[in-house]
């Protein structure tokens, strides 16, 4: 990998998450009137925008993220692009940024993995993340959505997004700060969404947890979200995860996850989850693990919860059956050790 390489090698340790950069970048322009630019590929640098460019004062952005991984023959593949971008129009659609033609965008997020193939990294646990985004450019101080946009994606081979893997990590509950509500914007894939959760983050590291878990932001009794992934918890025989209701995102390994559980003869229910029934589900045993799942960290097993100044243990505290299973199918299909029966492995 040359230039991507650390003093701790090229694999999974050394990478990191989102710390290195491939040599080249998409970019495409959009004006009132005229409409999108077809994306061309330029090399990675810095971009020149205006001080009043509205992306700096109003939020007005949107972004994505999706994975392509080097199989056996050398060809690169990426897991579910068409999702992501039908994803990343629908989040342009709730933030009034103008939607992107999905074959054009899909033929160029394509060619730029094409192009840099060889900063694709292929040890146990890497993958090439691709990050596609839109900014507000018009230089106009007024509330307003913009007249013109910017659109780029870039390239960072990854290793582990947690630097636990697959260990089990202890979660922080919040209760004082909310990260969305139905009818704000939540379920789209803006910046300021993960911008109001740094102050509970800051909160969680203090208490050395790796990640929050989000209640609703009414009652504030209800799951949502852990961190930035979806979460799922076992009681039992049964699998559950918040349903989406306007303030949860729709990820694309969720989707996976319970196509996954159903096709494996798992109950997997999309319900309402209250916060009572996992510390309750802890403490009696029947909660038998919880996981949170996204594109970034695929599965990430939880393994304890930070409730009110209790520390409450996630089945034994170690990477559940269920977990590792499901870990090891969507790894397995995404560097093709695995059959894809869905369809899922996109070739660049």
């Amino acid at each position: 990998m040359g230039q991507y390489e650390t003093e701790s090698g090229s694999g999974a340790g050394g990478l990191g998450f989102g710390r290195y950069f491939t040599p080249h970048m998409l970019i495409a322009d959009y004006e009132e009137g005229t409409g999108w630019q077809a994306p061309r590929i330029v090399p990675y640098g810095p971009l020149a925008l205006d001080p009043a460019a509205k992306v700096f004062h109003y939020g007005q952005t949107v972004f994505e993220g999706m994975k392509a991984y080097k199989w056996k023959d050398g060809q690169a593949r990426l897991f579910r692009p068409r999702d992501h971008i039908r994803r990343l129009n629908r989040s342009c659609e709730r933030m009034c940024v103008p939607p992107l033609d999905e074959a054009l965008l899909l033929d160029a997020v394509r060619g730029l993995v094409a192009a840099d193939r060889d900063g694709i990294p292929d040890d146990p646990g890497t993958a090439l993340y691709v990050r596609p985004f839109v900014i507000a450019t018009e230089p106009m101080l007024g509330v307003a959505p913009s007249r013109t946009y910017r659109f780029v994606a870039i390239c960072s081979p990854v290793g582990a997004y947690y630097p636990e893997g697959m260990r089990p990590v202890p979660i922080y509950v919040e209760t004082e700060h909310v990260r969305a509500v139905a009818g704000g914007v939540g379920d789209a894939k803006t910046a300021g969404n993960y911008a109001a959760g740094l102050k509970a983050q800051e909160a969680a590291a203090r208490l050395g947890c790796s990640q929050v878990l989000w209640l609703d932001g009414i009652e504030r009794k209800y799951v949502e979200e852990v961190g930035s992934m979806n979460v799922f918890f076992r009681f039992g025989d049964e699998v559950v995860t918040p349903p989406l209701g306007g303030s949860i995102l729709a990820g694309v390994t969720r989707d996976a996850i319970l196509r996954l559980l159903r096709e494996w003869g798992i109950a997997a229910r999309e319900r309402p989850i209250e916060i009572g029934e996992v510390v309750a589900g802890s403490r009696d045993g029947s909660l038998a693990e919880a996981f949170g799942t996204g594109t970034a960290a695929v599965v990430s097993p939880i393994g304890s919860l930070h409730w009110r100044g209790e520390r409450l243990a996630v089945g034994r505290g170690e990477a559940g059956e269920l977990s590792r299973r499901l870990y090891g199918a969507l790894d397995g299909i995404q560097r093709g050790w695995l059959p894809d029966a869905h369809g899922w492995m996109e070739l660049v």
